[in-house]
């Protein structure tokens, strides 16, 4: 058995389709000639060929990630699959292991996924670094406990002329947060935006305040899909975006006055969006948490080094082993300011020793080294422990709603 791992030529995209049609069940279209085909460039791909015939897909989107005001280029996995056939052969370990030492030679400093089994992505030490919260909720139970419904402006925009709006609050909206995808016009149109005749077409309402804009809701809505006689339309939420909490309330005020909507689903909420803290009567919102983007470092010093900080402070972390990117193993002096960081690798014990599993968690913000201690994945006395925490803090709750 002779096993080639290479990108897909530009000849052989249909074939990737093929594959990711079959793996995913038509997630991305029964024909060859799908999203999976379509979206990806042959040169993000990375396939396994077994005795000639592609039997692994993968690919690898060029994003980049917002890191408390700063940017770190990111490595986006995608459309990983194997043909049954071929499985239990250590095909995506390969394609893996090559796929992490291109993104270090690209200078991606980190990589993400969303994983349809997170066993198979805790093996290559990815950590869960976001949850996507999900509401369901009808109009009727839309209110706050202390009344305040926000006073903003909330009101329709035609899409091709808000564009340019939502892009801007984003933009804004991401700057000081973690894990969120620098959103290209490509990334709008496959998200989003993205049509989908099932869910009817996409609205955009705006928020502003004194004609400037702090906020939108981009949403679908169908009818006939709730079983009620007056209040039969679902409305889906596709992102919501508000700069401060007068626009956050505003736009569910904006929401709640679509009289005939029985049904407002939102399965893309961050860890810390306020509802259930603000709604009159939260269990109404049907909350459910799902594990949301998988995170792993793939050069740790480059990393540290690109990520924004809000804290000073200094400490030393010591890496294990690490298999799939060797050169991540050793001890770091991590030195940080909200004006930058020096990260270097040095000789001796770290004050910290840790896997570049929890580094992903506890660089992201998702979890504190405290916990991470009390969970036993890390080790370190109270004092480095307690430095950590204040190193490592972020104002908000690492996220990301772009699916890829």
């Amino acid at each position: 058995m002779a096993v080639e791992i290479r990108p897909a030529h530009k000849d052989e995209m249909l074939d990737f389709g093929a594959v990711a049609a079959y793996v995913y069940a038509g997630t991305f279209g029964d024909e060859p000639d799908n999203i999976a085909s379509q979206a990806n460039k042959p040169e993000w791909t990375l396939c396994a060929f077994v005795d000639g015939v592609m039997a692994s897909t993968f690919s690898t989107l060029p994003f980049k990630m917002s890191a408390l005001g700063n940017t770190v280029d990111l490595g986006g996995i995608t459309t990983v699959g194997t043909l049954p056939e071929f499985r239990r052969q250590g095909l995506v370990r390969k394609i893996t292991t090559q796929a992490i030492s291109d993104m270090h030679d690209k200078g991606q400093a980190v990589t993400t996924l969303w994983a349809s089994q997170a066993a198979i992505y805790q093996r290559y030490q990815f950590a869960m670094t976001s949850v996507r919260r999900n509401y369901s909720v009808d109009t009727v139970d839309i209110g706050f406990f202390d009344g305040n419904m926000g006073s903003c402006t909330v009101a329709g925009s035609d899409l091709d002329e808000g564009f340019d709006t939502l892009k801007a609050v984003y933009d804004e909206f991401i700057a000081d947060r973690m894990c969120y995808i620098k959103r290209r016009t490509g990334t709008w149109r496959y998200n989003v935006l993205a049509q989908d005749e099932s869910e009817g077409p996409v609205h955009i309402a705006i928020c502003k305040d004194n004609n400037t804009p702090v906020g939108y809701v981009a949403y679908t809505m169908r009818g006939g899909r709730v079983d009620h006689r007056s209040r039969s339309h679902q409305l889906n939420i596709r992102d919501l975006v508000a700069l401060n909490g007068d626009a956050y309330r505003s736009l569910w005020r904006f929401i709640a006055s679509h009289d005939m909507v029985g049904r407002v689903s939102w399965s893309t909420a961050p860890m810390d969006d306020p509802a259930m803290e603000l709604f009159m009567e939260p269990r109404m919102l049907h909350c459910q948490d799902n594990e949301g983007i998988w995170l792993r470092i793939v050069d740790v010093e480059k990393a540290l080094t690109e990520r924004g900080y809000v804290n000073s402070g200094s400490i030393r972390i010591r890496i294990a082993a690490d298999d799939l990117a060797p050169w991540n193993a050793g001890t770091y002096e991590v030195e940080v300011s909200p004006q930058g960081a020096m990260v270097r690798k040095v000789e001796g014990e770290g004050d910290l020793q840790l896997s570049v599993k929890a580094l992903a968690s506890l660089y992201s913000g998702f979890r504190n080294a405290t916990e991470l201690g009390r969970y036993g994945l890390l080790t370190g006395d109270t004092k480095s422990l307690a430095r950590a925490d204040n190193i490592f803090f972020t104002p908000h709750k690492p996220h990301c709603p772009d699916n890829f």
